[in-house]
């Protein structure tokens, strides 16, 4: 009876023995922390990924870089993948805030455009991949402009006062307004500065307002002629509002790249790494610019998309147009030109 007994004792401890260990491997399923912008994604591919990989994502999004730049630098949640523009990847390069990719686990890194590679932001691409890229622009209404809108000109056309939609925003404004006078949207020569501002200044008086993404709908209603817009926005309003157009002007404007990277100290590196692989293949990425509206960087997702999107040219941009256009840099403390700019700019009346 007492070896039956001590026989079933041992059972018994295997048997608890094998469901805690049993819970503890449910309970250890590998879960990635993304954090993208807010709808920069088609949240299919979420599912999708966990379900091909069995690695749970949880998912956060944000509005603005330099909010994901302080939630990644506090360290109160470490994020395994996160998606910065160009300027604030390089900024988080040199504060060295990045893991250092490894690209055996991404080889679908290959299907990537040479266009959107080597930038300035992160030379080599040690540090990032491109996810998703886009411009800013001009939007107007076809059935209220006749004249021809190719340059940024037209947004100090005194016929258009009060019906024209600024961004309110110190970069990009300012950003247009240098390359409007032939200047890097990069300058942090002082004159140029200075030029600039007396430039978006004059315009003032013919801004309807300064906007942000409430100028979709201004626009449906018909409230303004032009607004200054992101081209995702723009090519998803002129699909839906045939008398709505977006286009890039002559001069050029700010091309911009977000991309997937990893953060120091990530613990699943080698699953974000597989994650970013996922979204670089051929069917998430076609179903991220379906669903996003912005240009993709993968080569066959592009191929695939319908002819009015992979040959519109104010979307995937000729040549000559994209050697005109530049992704901003982080200025570091030269940012502090821009602030005081913008700030005399908004308060002058």
């Amino acid at each position: 009876m007492k070896n039956s007994y001590k026989a079933f004792s041992v059972l018994l401890i295997i048997l608890i023995s094998f469901s805690i260990t049993s819970c503890s491997s449910k309970e250890e399923k590998k879960t990635l922390d993304v954090f993208n912008w807010g709808e920069n994604i088609d949240e299919s591919l979420l599912n999708e990924f966990e379900d091909k990989y069995d690695i749970k994502i949880n998912y956060n999004t944000y509005d603005t870089n330099e909010f994901m730049y302080e939630a990644v630098k506090s360290g109160k949640t470490n994020y395994d993948v996160v998606v910065p523009s160009d300027y604030m990847v390089e900024k988080m390069v040199k504060e060295n805030m990045l893991e250092k990719l490894d690209f055996d686990n991404i080889p679908n890194f290959n299907k990537i455009d040479s266009d959107y590679l080597n930038r300035e932001f992160d030379p080599g691409n040690k540090f990032s991949v491109p996810y998703m890229s886009g411009t800013i622009g001009i939007l107007y209404n076809s059935n209220l402009v006749k004249d021809p809108v190719d340059s940024w000109n037209i947004l100090w056309d005194h016929k258009y006062k009060g019906e024209i939609f600024m961004l309110d925003a110190q970069r990009d404004a300012i950003g247009i307004s240098l390359k409007r006078l032939g200047y890097s949207l990069n300058s942090t020569d002082t004159n140029q500065l200075n030029e600039a501002k007396k430039e978006l200044i004059k315009q003032k008086s013919l801004v309807r307002a300064y906007v942000q993404d409430e100028v979709k709908d201004r626009m449906i209603a018909g409230e303004g002629s032009l607004a200054v817009i992101w081209s995702g926005e723009g090519l998803n309003l002129q699909d839906k509002y045939p008398y709505l157009k977006y286009i890039v002007p002559k001069e050029g404007a700010n091309f911009w790249v977000d991309s997937l990277v990893v953060p120091k100290g990530s613990k699943h590196k080698k699953e974000a790494e597989l994650f970013i692989n996922f979204l670089c293949e051929k069917d998430p990425a076609l179903k991220n610019a379906s669903e996003v509206g912005y240009t993709t960087p993968q080569k066959e997702a592009r191929e695939t998309q319908p002819d009015n999107i992979k040959n519109n040219k104010n979307a995937y941009l000729p040549k000559e147009v994209l050697d005109k256009c530049e992704n901003y840099k982080d200025l570091g403390e030269n940012l502090k030109l821009y602030d005081e700019a913008w700030l005399e700019v908004k308060s002058a009346r």
